[in-house]
């Protein structure tokens, strides 16, 4: 092969062979395996060509062409496909080689890896890479976790090839033990769902009750992509309104109402419901994508469910439509804190000690939730790194408190219309639960007492201490236990 690789890579997907062009183009020495050897030499010849890209015909053969220690980089689908890799791979290794994971893997199996290569005297890094196909090509977001051993190993290419952002930071650094890269990333991908939920819902009130057609919402998008609002999702919404179809209507008018999705939204709120974190945004993101399939019925549905009389606008558009940027930025925040509160708890559950600034640092370029908005995230981290809520910081308390009237109208003009706002309406009933004192889960609790005899706490006694009463007079002074707050 002539002179020792820096990493090898194995997977030659759109998004790896990008990652590794991405690679050689800063200088490092790449060896490549597919289990495909074909798609090896098709990519020697083709996008390869003329780089110092080297290939191999088997696992055996890449790994010797790899300096000490060896780095093993897989860009493969996730779940049994990477374990069987492992599998494969370990027995060629020595002690102190690392094996990435660079896939769309669970935390779960993440963690699994990670225990499974460091029995064997290996180091494992599980990263989570965001932004596509043109990310991975020139400059992705990465977020990696693992064995701290492995990361001044692996953190010179990780960093070379990561986006950046204005004074050049990378969007990279070290999240985590074990699972903690991909869970980062898993909730960045919930976010995310958020993020084009509420923009979804932001454009159903434009053109449902405003009655904009796709090239003035283009320019509302475009509008709002030049303040607080500025993001690539309200970049390429932008855009795609602002295309149109070989007859000259507007393409998105043409695209079926029904969202696909890989799980990842599922993944998060799962993680959520496990660890009793209200992901209120996220969640109603996903069952959105849920109802949306629903498409056949939807249609029998709309000829027999009657919707509200609707008439034309005949307010103040322009209100309307700054109402309705100001909404969706409340609700984008919701969104965060809501995902930011999954990471605490998660962190402290599993002591990986998350860089809660640093992870906003990450998602500030190269990635799909990359957006302006992620600079006062990581000034309320560098302000309070202990901070609890997001809602807690004063950037965010204040843009909450300012919003929250056209936030309100926007909610109550949409009921009035039938129109859905399962995000939006969410992120604001969260709000109005989070900053509430009292709330009226003392009736909740009662309920529970009396039907299962789950015990309550008291206003005027110390926490900790658990009451039960015979509601009926027939229960007697049995309990199921104290319940879990």
């Amino acid at each position: 092969m002539g002179g020792k690789a820096d990493i090898g890579f194995i997977g030659l997907g759109v998004m790896g062979q990008n990652l590794v062009l991405n690679m050689d183009d800063h200088g490092f020495k790449v060896v490549v395996y597919n289990r495909t050897v074909a798609k090896v030499e098709e990519f020697l010849a083709g996008e390869a060509a003329g780089t110092a890209i080297v290939g191999a015909t088997s696992l055996a053969e890449l790994v010797a062409g790899l300096g000490r220690p060896r780095r093993v980089m897989l860009m493969v689908k996730a779940g049994k496909p990477v374990f069987d890799l492992i599998e494969q791979l370990a027995p060629l290794l020595e002690p102190g080689d690392i094996v990435i994971d660079g896939g769309n893997s669970s935390y779960l199996d993440s963690m699994r890896a990670a225990a499974q290569l460091e029995a064997a005297g290996l180091l494992y890094v599980g990263c989570g890479v965001s932004g596509g196909e043109e990310g991975a090509r020139r400059g992705p977001s990465m977020m990696p976790g693992g064995s701290p051993a492995a990361w001044p190993h692996v953190k010179a290419i990780f960093q070379a090839i990561a986006a950046k952002v204005a004074d050049n930071t990378p969007c990279c650094d070290w999240v985590g033990e074990n699972g903690a890269g991909h869970f980062v990333k898993m909730v960045h991908n919930g976010i995310e769902y958020g993020d084009m939920q509420l923009i979804c819902e932001a454009y159903d009130l434009l053109r449902s009750v405003l009655g904009m057609d796709a090239a003035e919402m283009s320019c509302v998008f475009d509008h709002w992509n030049n303040g607080e609002l500025s993001s690539y999702l309200i970049e390429i919404t932008r855009d795609i309104l602002a295309t149109q179809d070989e007859d000259g209507a507007p393409l998105v008018d043409r695209i079926l109402d029904t969202a696909g999705q890989k799980g990842t939204g599922k993944m998060t709120v799962a993680a959520a419901m496990e660890s009793g974190v209200p992901l209120t945004l996220i969640g109603e993101a996903v069952f959105g994508r849920f109802l949306s399939a629903l498409k056949e019925e939807r249609m029998v549905a709309a000829k027999v469910l009657r919707a509200p009389q609707r008439s034309s606008f005949n307010g103040d558009c322009k209100r309307l439509v700054q109402d309705i940027g100001r909404a969706l930025y409340a609700a984008k925040i919701i969104s965060y804190t809501q995902g930011y509160m999954l990471m605490r708890a998660m962190s402290a559950a599993n002591g990986w000690q998350l860089n809660y600034g640093g992870i906003a640092q990450m998602w500030r370029g190269g990635c799909i939730i990359r957006a302006a908005f992620l600079d006062h995230i990581k000034a309320a981290y560098d302000d309070e790194p202990q901070l609890a809520n997001l809602l807690l910081a004063p950037y965010f308390k204040e843009q909450v408190e300012t919003a929250q009237c056209a936030w309100r109208r926007v909610v109550v003009k949409a009921v009035e219309a039938g129109v859905p706002l399962p995000a939006m309406s969410a992120g604001l009933a969260f709000f109005d639960g989070y900053r509430r004192e009292r709330l009226p889960s003392n009736l909740l609790q009662a309920q529970r007492d009396y039907f299962g005899a789950h015990t309550y706490e008291r206003v005027d006694r110390p926490r900790g201490e658990f009451f039960h009463t015979n509601w009926t007079g027939r229960g007697g002074k049995v309990t199921s236990g104290s319940y879990n707050g």
